[in-house]
């Protein structure tokens, strides 16, 4: 994942540098800043339940969860997983046993032990081993997860699972604990509290296993508003701020700006089960009228990578960049499909497009999208935009609409977690996307634990969701985080969380 350090006049990008990578020893030589508060501005209100074995479609939530709570392993700035509350493991060769050994000495937020009967409630939880209704669908392969000694814990598949390992970051509660009653974890910061609507309250976890949080207490407050956001930057009412755009980036000149990637697939999304969008002639007509190096010009000022399926530049092996431009724009090809279709410009193509209206990337992207198809005289597409609850309950869950301009993530650092989705029985599946053709490159990408193989099968997912146009493939956003000048330390991840356990103030 590229990442840089940006300021308003490009000509400062060093000077920005320096100061960023300066910082760490101001804080080292002066013991009494990690008594420092961070106030962090987030757009949106996390889940009503902080269960994390629950899954959820609001990115927002893991990304505060990341801090608090941490599986047997966690991964690391560069992809890779790292032993958490293990210390290490081994995996057979066939790959459906793992074997993991428990760190010594790591503490739950409530003071007590982590223990092996920990670990085994929380994975038969999470998996569903008991109710048979596993709580993480990542985790419904476990067969059965015991402990052989003290230490030593075994998990073992249904099936051979090379992608297992990646699914163990799932959070270790306390055994017989339910998150409805107290948020307990054995992350570097401890949960202290939340007002609905207003802020969430973590403090250092000082007996933490690892290097403790450099912060004595963040303070998450919720503002949905995009101005008020640049307007608390400019004040110093907040601290730090991420998912920023770059029209509000080009207001805070006088901050600290870096630039990653958000670790998300921007798609139109189009209800395949449904008309209009059931016609594949319709949705390649789509395709090919949108022009996504133009949205990316006009939505967010030409920073973001264009994608040409559900897949993002950071998972390396799997990204195929040759997919990006498969629809070159092409409005007299898109004009011929649609007519094949039946639609011209005395009968239009007509749907909506639902977006959440707190995620201003989303909404700028859809206005794009609205002209693009504008320009071909056949289409006209409306935006409808409305709350992230409504959002999940009426179209991620209900299935109710007829395409949606949204961001879909990675929760693992699998491939999978990105692919499964478009199987055609999966749960998560809100496009209605059938094919049997997916279903069997999936399932072979699942069966095999040669990982040429497993990168094989996967490709040829995604070759089948572009060729079939199953959605209008957009970007992987631009990510802006904007920090005050005396606040340091942030890094990005190759996933969709905000680990704050290294930012630091200055004097």
């Amino acid at each position: 994942m590229k990442k840089r350090i940006l300021t308003l006049a490009l000509t400062l990008a060093m000077a920005a540098a320096l100061f960023i990578g300066g910082g760490q020893s101001v804080w080292a030589a002066d013991g009494s800043a990690g008594d420092a508060e961070l106030t962090v501005g987030i757009a949106s209100d996390l889940d009503s339940s902080l269960d994390p074995h629950v899954s959820s479609s609001l990115a927002g939530t893991r990304e505060v969860l990341f801090n608090i709570y941490e599986g047997l392993t966690k991964p690391d700035t560069q992809g890779d997983l790292v032993p958490a509350v293990a210390e290490s493991y081994t995996v057979n060769e066939t790959a459906d046993e793992y074997t993991f050994t428990l760190r010594e000495g790591v503490r739950f937020h409530n003071g007590q032990q982590v223990t092996v009967g920990d670990v085994v409630y929380s994975l038969t939880r999470a998996a569903g081993l008991e109710t048979g209704e596993p709580l993480m669908a990542t985790l419904a392969g476990v067969a059965s997860v015991e402990a052989t000694d003290d230490r030593t814990v075994v998990v073992t598949l249904s099936a051979p699972d090379a992608e297992f390992l990646a699914y163990t970051t799932a959070a270790i509660i306390p055994e017989g604990s339910d998150p409805a009653d107290g948020i307990v974890g054995t992350g570097p910061f401890k949960y202290v509290s939340r007002s609905p609507q207003e802020n969430i309250v973590m403090e250092r976890f000082d007996d933490y296993w690892g290097e403790k949080a450099k912060c004595a207490k963040v303070t998450f407050k919720v503002v949905e508003d995009g101005q008020t956001m640049v307007m608390s930057l400019r004040s110093g009412a907040i601290d730090l701020a991420a998912h920023l755009e770059a029209s509000q980036v080009a207001e805070l000149a006088d901050l600290t700006v870096l630039e990653g990637s958000m670790n998300l697939v921007q798609a139109l999304y189009l209800n395949n089960a449904q008309p209009p969008f059931d016609d594949i002639r319709v949705r390649q007509a789509l395709c090919y009228a949108i022009d996504k190096h133009m949205v990316i010009d006009l939505a967010a000022d030409g920073h973001g990578a264009a994608l040409g399926s559900s897949m993002y530049p950071a998972f390396g092996k799997y990204f195929d960049e040759e997919l990006t431009d498969w629809y070159e724009p092409d409005v007299e090809k898109a004009i011929e499909l649609l007519a094949e279709a039946g639609y011209t410009a005395a009968n239009p193509l007509e749907f909506t497009i639902n977006v959440v209206e707190a995620y201003t990337p989303h909404v700028n992207a859809a206005q794009a999208v609205v002209e693009l198809l504008r320009q071909t005289g056949v289409v006209e597409a409306e935006i409808v935009q409305m709350e992230n609850a409504a959002w999940y309950s009426d179209v991620y869950q209900g299935r109710d609409f007829q395409a949606t301009l949204h961001g879909m993530d990675a929760s693992t650092l699998t491939a999978s977690a990105l692919l499964a989705r478009f199987v055609s029985d999966n749960a998560k599946n809100f496009i209605g996307f059938d094919s049997a053709d997916y279903d069997a490159a999936y399932a072979a990408a699942l069966a095999t634990t040669d990982d040429a193989e497993q990168v094989g099968h996967f490709l040829d997912c995604q070759h089948i969701l572009t060729e079939q146009a199953a959605n209008v493939y957009l970007q992987d956003l631009a990510d802006f985080v904007v920090m005050q000048p005396n606040v340091s330390g942030y890094q990005f991840y190759p996933l969709y969380v905000m680990d704050l356990a290294g930012v630091y103030k200055t004097a």
